[in-house]
């Protein structure tokens, strides 16, 4: 039976994943009707005439942006002039008028370095074509994994200082927003600097979000929107996370000069630099959640969707996940058999130990932890955390399933959860008894999906 409810779990992931493509989401989202560019979007409708412009060029940063771009190539052709897309990955991906080039996610490398000065090279390519009466229209193509792809240290950082300071950012256990709050106050290119870059040219951003809320300052730091955050704020950051004395000497110094007024901050909503930027939302992680319902309900499941806003310790959440297993099993609530209840969002994991794993495998690990620690074996829920993109942590996996039988089968191999847990090393684990889902990138990034199935006792 378990067996049955694995493949329901897949298979109503990688619906979910069908339901987030950039090709799609950009084709149905994008269309050229004569003259005009319409942009459908989560907020309504965008028109734009494009024969107001002489130039139009695009620049492509996150997971995504490869995809985008080559759907974006075939709904614009030759009016595209130029541009380029950082990604992780560009795969078979084929563009002939954006250039597709790679660098590093979760750590920036001198390929991210590179692409956030070649985006400035762009933006001073566009303001030379306005200032000779040629107007430019820039479409900037935003996904999750901005933040460190296409990346430039501010003033006196040097490549070093980003990488370890996001090292530190990483393992604190900080959530997105204070991750990249702090970040962009350290980047010559986000939190609105690369609006301002291009500034008077006009801007539109297309953007997959990666970030609950779809927050726009948020996603991929914010490059091209007005930053709400302030040096107070990145400075409460580092302090509340116990960074602030574990953080590279240049660093330190630099954000104390944000916080003494010696260095300006990043652009605000009243800056003049957004008069002509927009950012329109064209696919998130509750689209996704909408499609896995489907595929769910399609299969004889009754559904919830708990909620496209999880957040939180990943070892806590799974807890509640289980206890949902339990009252499911035993009361019928929320839901009675067979059910699937969903939720989105994204989970931190404060590293203690020197395991290797991520969030999603961390959580599917607990989730096991805690069936045993609850005595709750006879449930039988079937539970899978995975990442949209593919990608869990440093590693290959996109994510783990778990399972009461599960228990039993690790215990005759002779491997402890709890103790694995504790060194987060959830992907060791859940590596010796072959429960990963392995997708590969999947070329989308709208956070993560965590899928609770309970099928019929009677099958």
């Amino acid at each position: 039976m378990i067996q049955k409810t694995k493949e329901d779990a897949r298979a109503i992931f990688m619906k979910a994943l069908d339901g987030v493509r950039p090709d799609l989401l950009v084709g149905r989202g994008i269309v050229l009707e004569g003259g005009s560019l319409l942009i459908h979007h989560a907020g309504g409708l965008k028109r734009i005439d494009l024969a107001g412009f002489r130039h139009l060029l695009v620049l492509g940063l996150g997971k995504a942006s490869a995809e985008m771009s080559a759907a974006l190539e075939k709904v614009l052709g030759d009016r595209i002039d130029g541009g380029f897309a950082v990604t992780t990955a560009k795969g078979a991906v084929i563009c002939s008028r954006i250039r597709l080039v790679e660098a590093s996610h979760p750590l920036p490398d001198a390929r991210s370095l590179a692409a956030g000065s070649q985006a400035l090279e762009l933006a001073a390519q566009a303001r030379d074509w306005e200032a000779r009466g040629e107007p430019t229209l820039v479409l900037v193509l935003i996904s999750g994994g901005g933040s460190s792809l296409l990346s430039l240290p501010a003033e006196g950082l040097s490549l070093e200082d980003k990488v370890e300071t996001t090292r530190l950012l990483l393992g604190s256990g900080a959530r997105i927003g204070e991750m990249n709050t702090v970040r962009k106050h350290l980047s010559a290119v986000k939190g609105g600097r690369l609006a301002e870059a291009f500034f008077p040219c006009t801007v539109l951003s297309l953007i997959l979000s990666d970030v609950m809320g779809d927050d726009l300052d948020v996603i991929a730091s914010g490059p091209t929107v007005p930053d709400h955050s302030s040096w107070e704020d990145a400075g409460a950051v580092l302090k509340a996370r116990g960074l602030w004395d574990r953080l590279p000497p240049r660093v330190r110094e630099i954000v104390s000069q944000g916080l003494a007024g010696k260095r300006p901050d990043t652009p605000k909503p009243d800056s003049p630099v957004f008069a002509k930027a927009e950012s329109f939302i064209l696919g998130n992680n509750y689209l996704a959640l909408q499609e896995a319902r489907k595929e769910a309900m399609a299969r004889g499941y009754s559904c919830l969707l708990l909620t496209s806003r999880l957040e939180g310790e990943a070892k806590e959440l799974a807890k509640v996940f289980a206890a949902l297993a339990i009252d499911v099993d035993r009361h019928g609530i929320p839901l009675s058999r067979p059910c699937c209840i969903l939720a989105g969002g994204e989970s931190t994991v404060h590293l203690k130990g020197k395991g290797r794993g991520g969030r999603n495998q961390e959580m599917a690990l607990s989730f096991l932890v805690t069936l045993e620690n609850l005595k709750a074996l006879d449930a039988d829920p079937l539970f899978l955390s995975a990442g949209t993109d593919g990608i869990d942590g440093p590693t290959d996996a996109a994510g783990a399933f778990a399972f009461s039988s599960l228990i039993a089968k690790a215990r005759s191999m002779g491997l402890e959860p709890e103790a694995y847990l504790a060194d987060n090393d959830s992907y060791s684990f859940f590596d010796a008894v072959g429960e990963h889902i392995k997708t590969g990138p999947t070329g989308t990034n709208v956070c993560d999906l965590q899928i609770l199935l309970l099928s019929d006792k009677e099958l």
